[in-house]
């Protein structure tokens, strides 16, 4: 079983967002399981404070060293195993489609979702093995970023999709997009499904979805073609 371990201040944004889906499905079905932990629980101030005032002066305020370390060692305690601790930030590293796989071998991730101008750098030197970003943008904090490496993750995990098939033949997959699909009906507004969809002849319906796709990478995302 892969584990996940998520630390955040927003315990409850995840309530939902694992009930559905192959999510959900791969927790009953015991191939992952999802531990939410509360940052403040970890924290020894008044009021479960975790943040304070950057040093230097700026804008903002910064997750302290002290409520992280309390919170990483606890877990590490609980699953006694070997952990990966990951730091969700747009100066990490960025996800994409080949190096999930990296993941794939892991058996216990500890996310740590930050906020606000980020957490403690020592924290970042000292405790955390990776560093990853879901692209070149800023969000809030790393709680979407977590849901997105689980997801990407978890679907990638034997036994998880119906169709082992699926895998093979999505997007990115063979540094190529995937090709058009269609469903019923035949007919649309004057739009129809292609015929050779509905011939029946599945050598030429596979040339021509690698048509399609190798097509549809060269106008979307010509750089996966150079690749």
């Amino acid at each position: 079983m892969m584990q996940f371990s998520i630390v955040t201040i927003f315990p409850k944004m995840f309530d939902n967002i694992f009930q559905y889906g192959i999510i959900n499905r791969a927790i009953k079905n015991k191939i992952i399981s999802i531990n939410i932990f509360n940052l403040r629980n970890f924290s020894t101030m008044k009021r479960k404070k975790v943040d304070d005032k950057i040093y230097g002066g700026g804008p903002g305020m910064l997750i302290m060293f002290a409520p992280l370390f309390n919170a990483v060692t606890e877990i590490k305690k609980i699953h006694k195993k070997n952990s990966v601790v990951i730091y969700l930030s747009p100066q990490g590293k960025l996800l994409n489609h080949k190096n999930i796989q990296h993941f794939l071998n892991i058996k216990h991730l500890i996310f740590i979702c930050g906020r606000y101008q980020g957490v403690d750098e020592r924290f970042i030197r000292n405790q955390v093995d990776e560093e990853w970003s879901v692209g070149n943008y800023v969000l809030t904090g790393g709680e979407l970023p977590a849901m997105i490496f689980i997801d990407t993750i978890t679907r990638l995990l034997p036994g998880v999709l119906n169709n082992k098939n699926s895998l093979l033949n999505e997007t990115f997959s063979k540094n190529l997009l995937d090709c058009p699909h269609y469903t019923r009906p035949k007919k649309i507004n004057n739009m129809s499904v292609p015929k050779i969809l509905l011939s029946g002849n599945h050598k030429k319906i596979k040339q021509w979805r690698l048509q399609k796709s190798f097509k549809n990478t060269l106008t979307k995302k010509p750089n996966f073609i150079n690749k």
